[in-house]
């Protein structure tokens, strides 16, 4: 299958070895089912529908019961590997899995089902642009507050001028992305998102303006606001 990969084609990782606890179910909540699919056979199909994207790599929790009773499992686009203990862990067995195939790999969260199409397409258009890469973000608008330390009360109001949301897809350099990610994991750095390894290592990603309604699901209520917009962005784009 390597054979047919060029360099300007993109792998995707999906890592899903995480269990959801604050989802307070007994099941990994990528696993929900919102109208016809699970959270991550949605987040999946979104990937597949861009022509850029020739593989997807989804990394499973050693004890997943779940993801090959699937049948988006069975796609021949779509292979899976064993994650780690970290998601940093879990992101760089996606990448050694995708050796040799592509010069740029795209992480997105087993947990955001809404990404539309449009953000994607932005996304990867950066590779014109950038020799590094880039992730979907949103510039915050909440009033944000600084608490006093391990205390539930404000210290001080936090100004939002220049702040964004992280969101994903984030797309980096193949070789740049497991340099920095081998780096922090071999420092003992514990890094939220892809990005911030790179930006450990002194590397800088583009901010690419994505739409808010790519959320993540995490807590109970957040799977009625996905399904929403699941519906929305479906009804928008059969018109």
């Amino acid at each position: 299958m390597k054979n047919l990969f060029s360099k300007k084609d993109i792998v995707a990782i999906v890592p899903a070895a995480g269990i959801g606890k604050r989802m307070k179910i007994k099941y990994p909540k990528q696993y929900v089912i919102i109208g016809q699919y699970t959270i991550i056979e949605h987040c999946i199909l979104n990937l597949l529908a861009n022509p850029h994207i020739k593989q997807i790599i989804v990394v499973l929790n050693y004890n997943d019961q779940y993801f090959y009773k699937l049948p988006l499992s069975h796609n021949n686009q779509i292979i899976c590997v064993i994650g780690g203990k970290t998601r940093a862990q879990s992101v760089l067995s996606g990448l050694k899995a995708a050796y040799g195939t592509t010069n740029w790999v795209l992480v997105h969260d087993a947990s955001r089902p809404c990404l539309h199409i449009n953000d994607l397409t932005n996304l990867i258009q950066i590779r014109e642009k950038s020799n590094i890469g880039g992730i979907l973000a949103t510039p915050v608008v909440d009033t944000l507050k600084l608490s006093q330390h391990n205390k539930n009360i404000i210290n001080k109001t936090v100004k939002r001028k220049n702040l964004w949301r992280a969101l994903t897809p984030q797309l980096f350099s193949y070789s740049l992305l497991k340099f920095c990610l081998t780096k922090t994991l071999k420092e003992g750095i514990n890094v939220n998102d892809e990005s911030s390894a790179l930006e450990y290592c002194g590397y800088y990603p583009m901010l690419i303006q994505g739409r808010n309604d790519n959320i993540k699901v995490t807590y109970p209520e957040d799977i009625l606001l996905a399904e929403f917009y699941i519906n929305k962005n479906f009804s928008q784009d059969i018109k």
